[in-house]
């Protein structure tokens, strides 16, 4: 019998958390060794997933399959490139995260670790589902501990950031179930053996009608996630009321969540429906790329002004993915990736600085660079890889969403291309008034520069920046034949598309050695 390693990849987490609620709250060491003991171990999981996927294949690999709930509820586990590298993502910056929080999180650390371990057993399992109800469990699952997360350990602010991040989620996940349930229903009249399996539903023709409603539904949970505007009002309040960690995995990953829905969900399942909605949602896109940059332009709040510019960088990778060639779902989702790296160091220095000073006000910094020059040493980089400096990862991601828009939509292009001009504005702006210029305040003379344990959370995530920029094969090479996959599912039926390949339509083969159980 072959290793359930998806499966174990998810409850190793849970297990975690599970082990946190046994020991003893006063041993704060050993609940930080626990807790990044186990995100360590998942990292390494995934990154022998990473070396043992199969780039050349196009559906879904390390399957695993057994009876759940009945009525076509199976636990149906997979991954394809796409869903892998979100996974790895996740991995490499877990650990991290807990990391960061060593010296800032001082209060109830146990529960805290406990939620940060739960959270993300449910990240790991919304990417791994092929089972449409097992994807909204985990989807839901998710929501809870970084809703306590942020109402627990944030700001001022807290509470009414984290309601707002709940209901409003929660609104968009309801929707959701509903259509769920109807495109089950459909399915097991249609005759599907297993009514929410996901590769199932994709060979499922829903009437043009329901493709409407269905579509609206789904689109509707995935764009709040995303967020588009106007559905973005929550992202701010969450980001800049959430601790450290909590920033970095909303910036970094559940985000990504929004635009993996589309493309593995929303647009593959409902494609005639997409299409139709395609010229809206881009537009959306496009204010969202406009207004992000604007608003961080004006910020007065360091992080404000960074959850503000991922507003504007997810909305270069909805309309890459609307685009819908190669080249720009290719940079979509590489784009995903080196935004969760450069924001997630973002946030993490902030974060830093913040436990310093006590301040995120740009008007009560000045001068940071002369007293920490290692920390704005690190700070810059991470500017520049958000601003697609060449040689960087921002840089292939952005070069390739702009190529592949440009092929398809020459126009989206031209209204889009002006992020790259506002980028630079707001973030070499604020590096400007920050790290530079006299020391104008009594709170940064004499700051320490960053510790080694800060610059041990650091270093991995710069290393990686530079590897995407320079060998970004390494990544493409494994997302490559499954964007191709996706792009045909959303374009059969379409006239001016090319024929879906019938292994498009279907899952191939398990050749990763991790055969269904």
């Amino acid at each position: 019998m072959s290793i359930p390693i998806l499966t174990i990849l998810w409850t190793l987490p849970l297990a975690g958390a599970v082990l946190l609620a046994f020991l003893p709250r006063s041993r704060r060491e050993v609940l930080y060794g626990a807790a990044l003991a186990v995100t360590l171990l998942v990292l390494a999981l995934a990154a022998a997933l990473f070396v043992r996927f199969d780039g050349a294949a196009a559906g879904p690999q390390f399957v695993e399959r057994a009876a759940w709930l009945g009525g076509g509820i199976q636990y149906h586990l997979g991954i394809d490139g796409i869903s892998l590298v979100l996974i790895a993502l996740t991995a490499f910056l877990m650990p991290l995260a807990v990391l960061s929080s060593r010296t800032s999180v001082t209060a109830r650390l146990k529960e805290f670790l406990f939620f940060m371990l739960l959270l993300e057993a449910g990240i790991i399992g919304v990417f791994a589902s092929l089972n449409l109800v097992l994807f909204y469990v985990f989807w839901e699952a998710m929501l809870i501990p970084m809703a306590f997360l942020i109402g627990v350990w944030g700001g001022a602010r807290r509470i009414y950031a984290a309601t707002k991040f709940v209901l409003v989620t929660m609104f968009g996940s309801l929707l959701m179930l509903a259509a769920i349930l109807v495109l089950g229903h459909l399915a097991s009249r249609a005759g599907a053996a297993v009514p929410f399996d996901i590769l199932e539903l994709y060979r499922l023709a829903v009437p043009s009608g329901a493709q409407t409603w269905l579509f609206l539904a789904f689109a509707l949970a995935f764009a709040i996630k995303v967020p588009m505007v106007p559905l973005h009002t929550w992202l701010p309040d969450a980001h800049v009321e959430a601790p450290t960690a909590g920033s970095v995995l909303l910036a970094a990953v559940l985000l990504k969540m929004g635009v993996y829905g589309f493309l593995r969900l929303a647009m593959p399942l409902f494609p005639d429906a997409a299409r139709r909605f395609t010229p809206a949602l881009a537009g959306l896109a496009i204010a969202g790329i406009l207004y992000g940059g604007l608003m961080a332009l004006v910020q007065k709040d360091v992080k404000s002004l960074v959850a503000y510019s991922s507003i504007s960088h997810m909305g270069l990778v909805m309309l890459a993915l609307l685009a819908g060639n190669l080249e720009s779902v290719q940079g979509a989702v590489f784009q995903m990736l080196a935004h969760g790296l450069s924001t997630g160091l973002l946030f993490l220095l902030v974060g830093i600085l913040y436990e310093r000073t006590h301040t995120r006000l740009v008007s009560d910094l000045g001068g940071v660079a002369r007293v920490m020059p290692v920390f704005a040493s690190f700070f810059l980089l991470a500017a520049l890889s958000s601003l697609g400096l060449p040689g960087l990862n921002g840089f292939v991601g952005e070069l390739l969403c702009f190529y592949g828009i440009f092929g398809a939509r020459p126009i989206w292009a031209v209204l889009a291309v002006p992020t790259v001009i506002l980028s630079a504005a707001y973030l070499l702006t604020m590096y400007r008034k920050v790290m530079h210029g006299p020391v104008v305040h009594d709170r940064v003379r004499g700051l320490p520069d960053m510790t080694l344990r800060e610059i041990a959370v650091a270093v991995p995530i710069v290393v990686l920046i530079l590897w995407m920029g320079l060998f970004p094969h390494t990544f493409l090479s494994k997302t490559e034949a499954s964007v191709e996959s996706s792009i045909r599912l959303i374009e059969r039926g379409d006239p001016g598309a090319v024929p879906a390949a019938p292994e498009a339509l279907t899952a191939r083969p398990d050749r990763s050695g991790e055969g269904s159980r």
